[in-house]
């Protein structure tokens, strides 16, 4: 069973930048969907985007299209959530998710696997 561990967080001023890291174990994730979500305290997780075999992404989120991207290592088994300009609303924990089907269209009925996150916090 694909298990995902997520990386990279921690604090940074407004305007900064983090790459966020999601390693998979126990499987192969180039041929997962991937997709980025967050969560911050009181609200409802919300996805960012989605990243599908070959590394086309698809955006969910307004607030990350711009500033957010995402890429895949295949060789480290590894999927990244550069994220620029950061702001303090982007102050959440976030989550990787990966799903068996080739193409982020395909996911239907939610993703199987999760990481655990790591918590962003943009502050000055």
């Amino acid at each position: 069973q694909l298990e995902l561990a997520e990386s990279g967080g921690g604090s940074v001023q407004p305007g900064g930048s983090l790459r966020l890291s999601c390693e998979a174990s126990r499987g192969t994730l180039e041929f997962y969907a991937v997709a980025w979500f967050r969560q911050a305290p009181g609200k409802e997780r919300e996805v960012l985007l989605c990243t599908s075999f070959g590394g086309q992404s698809t955006y969910y989120s307004s607030s990350a299209k711009g500033r957010f991207a995402a890429s895949r290592d295949v060789a480290k088994n590894t999927v990244y959530l550069q994220m620029n300009s950061l702001k303090p609303e982007d102050t959440a924990h976030y989550y990787c998710a990966a799903e068996p089907v080739p193409q982020c269209e395909r996911v239907t009925g939610g993703f199987d696997y999760w990481g655990q996150g790591t918590q962003v916090t943009v502050s000055s």
